[in-house]
């Protein structure tokens, strides 16, 4: 004959188990410390001072050469309705090569591109002036 035992079931506390690990979590929890702070606080700090640093040293270096530039001098001229860049510089310097006028032109007044509007003044380098 044979004999069979039986064995009581084993269970397991579920709710203590979680219990332990939220306990545990909250224990350890990602705390800052005013040094903490300040040390982020600087950390992020940081790309804005290295850049204020860098505009201030390469800001001043046009005004550190001490050169004197000549006085640019020039005469306006009033744009009317069909006129170019180049129609402007080949009446302002017959004689000279008008890409060379319309660039000089473009580099006085500051110009994107060499569109003018009807009615807008430019202005001439005096060596081209009639």
């Amino acid at each position: 004959m044979s004999t069979t035992g039986i064995q009581a079931p084993v269970t397991i506390d579920i709710t203590a188990t979680l219990a332990a690990r939220r306990a545990s979590a909250a224990t350890t929890r990602l705390r800052l410390t005013t040094r903490g702070r300040r040390v982020l606080l600087g950390l992020a700090a940081t790309p804005l001072v290295a850049g204020i640093v860098a505009s201030v040293l390469a800001g001043g270096s046009a005004l550190a050469s001490g050169e004197q530039a000549e006085p640019v001098v020039f005469e306006t001229v009033t744009v009317l309705p069909g006129d170019t860049l180049w129609s402007i510089a080949a009446e302002a310097a017959p004689g000279v090569d008008p890409r060379e006028v319309v660039e000089d032109i473009i580099r006085l007044n500051n110009l994107p591109s060499g569109m003018v509007q009807a009615g807008s003044e430019i202005a001439i380098p005096v060596e081209y002036a009639d």
